[in-house]
């Protein structure tokens, strides 16, 4: 056999095991309750409530097939299943943040990502939160949110517009509140 040969027949084995690998893997899914708008009979918004998926796989299963690297419990118990963030961290996240539709959740690196999203209350404003949990233990400094808000002009035109101060702080500390609370009742 030649070389090309080799390296060729090596390159197939990698690519079969990658592919049975990745074929074997077993999701899980959270539901994320959200809210969605729409205009009612009468012209005025009418509110319907349902559910989107958030996909949570790992590889052949809880533990995987890589010892465990994506589902070993964090010294807290906060991890498992196949998240790469803190469990109730993500937990906590989703849901103070359910009710506002959800635009994209990764819970591998930990980022949720929402949709726009206006209170009945003030219709001509809306807002957007990006958040990041930043690791796989329950501390104060494991997340980070990014709140953005905008107002309607009279022309229809939406227009960014600061964020009161310490918005993005409070809405931590509510998630970090929920977390403790989640990891407590766990623990009983």
């Amino acid at each position: 056999m030649d070389t090309r040969s080799v390296s060729r027949a090596r390159l197939g084995a990698i690519f079969l095991a990658g592919a049975t690998l990745l074929g074997a893997c077993d999701t899980a899914e959270y539901l994320y309750p959200n809210r969605k708008k729409s205009t009612g009979s009468q012209g005025g918004p009418t509110y319907s409530y349902g559910e989107t998926r958030v996909g949570n796989s790992s590889v052949f299963g809880e533990g995987g097939a890589l010892g465990g690297l994506f589902g070993r419990p964090s010294g807290d118990g906060g991890g498992g299943g196949g998240i790469g963030v803190n469990n109730f961290l993500w937990r906590a996240s989703l849901d103070s943040l359910s009710f506002m539709p959800l635009a994209s959740a990764d819970p591998f690196g930990g980022v949720i990502v929402t949709e726009w999203h206006s209170l009945p209350e003030t219709p001509t404003e809306r807002f957007k939160v990006n958040l990041f949990i930043l690791g796989r233990e329950l501390r104060a400094d494991g997340i980070k949110a990014a709140v953005f808000r905008q107002r309607q002009e009279k022309n229809g035109n939406w227009v960014d517009v600061a964020v009161e101060e310490g918005t993005a702080t409070r809405l931590e500390d509510a998630i970090l509140s929920r977390a403790r609370e989640l990891r407590l009742a766990q623990s009983r």
